[in-house]
């Protein structure tokens, strides 16, 4: 195998694959990508057995061949040399030799053949979905997903896509039992593309973070599809595939609170100002603030026992209740108000115990809920 290819293109690749790649030592083949040289480019392939990246790149091959090596290495490698072009050969012993300009590495590798075999991915039955839609989707929905929750399915992102007359409505649902993020948008498809029937499934939290780096990247429009148990998404020459989270989702739909006159109506950059200033005098670990709901402002306060406390007043305006008191993880309010656009943002509690409901201004398409705490 010898390529020649830009220090740019395998740098991007690098660092695309960086959140795949397994970084603890239960197999240490999955610590190393796979390249594969072909007459047409270059492949490079990445796997922790749940999700794998595959990306195809522009290459000079002047011999076909595979090989795997440690994606961290080359990294480190890319990062330290500044040729703009680099030439990758390998030996019949798997020794993987690098040269950009004057420098010169050897590194060792493994047999290709070592390497997990990837799924076959048939392109039929994806849909093109807006790369922007679905990236906002994300970034209101991921903060909330649980991380090594007791409760498998809560560590996944729960999507629907159900068909609605000429349209598809996608929903992304996130909850770790303490807050809950719903985020939905209706979207165009063709018909001949679109879902004939509603689809329900969850995927690893891991793989959508890896969906929304991608999606990051550009604004070239995505292709999403899903089997029995798998997820796949093609974006750009890249292809995601990853392992869905078997289970029944909780009925999420229970905890959101209904429409209610009571409601309090607030400037979000104030809401969110006055938490961070008032929550770093709460207590570590649970970041409690008391927020008090009057007719015009909200009061909001924390103390903590070895350091002291802080209070503040925010202006708001409370419809329909009297005023009342309530007890938050400041870091849960914060993540909701952080994913939010709108200027005002709509607070909705029935009383001091029950689920706070938080809208975005006269959006429909995101709700938010999270849960009090004893104070």
């Amino acid at each position: 195998m010898k390529v020649t290819v830009t220090r740019d293109e395998l740098l991007t690749a690098l660092q695309r694959v960086q959140g795949v790649v397994e970084k603890r030592n239960t197999m240490p083949i999955l610590a190393n990508i796979l390249l594969e040289a072909k007459s047409e480019g270059l492949d490079i392939l990445a796997t922790d057995l749940e999700i794998s990246l595959r990306g195809f790149y522009k290459a000079t091959v002047d011999e076909c061949g595979a090989v795997t090596f440690s994606a961290r290495k080359l990294l480190e490698i890319l990062r330290e040399i500044k040729e703009p072009e680099i030439v990758l050969s390998v030996s019949e012993t798997n020794v993987v030799h690098i040269k950009a300009g004057r420098s010169q590495f050897k590194v060792m590798g493994l047999p290709s053949q070592d390497f997990p075999v990837l799924p076959a991915i048939d392109r039929d039955g994806l849909i093109p979905v807006p790369g922007a839609g679905i990236l906002d989707l994300l970034k209101k929905t991921l903060f909330a997903v649980g991380d090594n929750d007791t409760r498998y399915v809560l560590n996944g992102l729960f999507i629907l896509v159900s068909p609605q007359g000429q349209a598809t409505q996608i929903r992304f649902v996130g909850t770790d039992g303490h807050r809950l993020a719903v985020a939905e948008q209706t979207v165009q498809i063709p018909r001949e593309q679109s879902q004939a029937r509603e689809m329900k499934v969850i995927i690893p939290k891991k793989a959508a973070y890896e969906m929304k780096r991608l999606l990051e990247e550009d604004e070239t429009e995505p292709l999403l599809g899903f089997t029995k148990n798998l997820l796949i998404f093609r974006k750009s020459g890249l292809v995601l595939t990853s392992r869905l989270i078997e289970g029944n989702y909780p009925n999420y739909q229970q905890v959101i609170p209904k429409d209610s006159p009571q409601k309090i109506a607030v400037q979000r950059e104030e809401l969110e100002g006055g938490l961070r200033r008032v929550s770093l005098l709460s207590r570590d670990k649970t970041y409690t603030v008391k927020l008090t709901f009057s007719r015009d402002h909200i009061s909001l306060y924390a103390s903590h026992p070895d350091i002291g406390e802080a209070t503040e007043e925010i202006p708001a305006s409370f419809q329909g209740g009297d005023t009342f008191s309530a007890g938050f993880n400041a870091k849960y309010l914060l993540d909701v108000l952080n994913v939010l656009s709108e200027d005002q943002v709509t607070l909705q509690m029935e009383s001091p115990l029950s689920p706070c409901l938080i809208r975005e201004g006269e959006a429909t398409g995101f709700k938010a809920v999270v849960m009090p705490v004893k104070v």
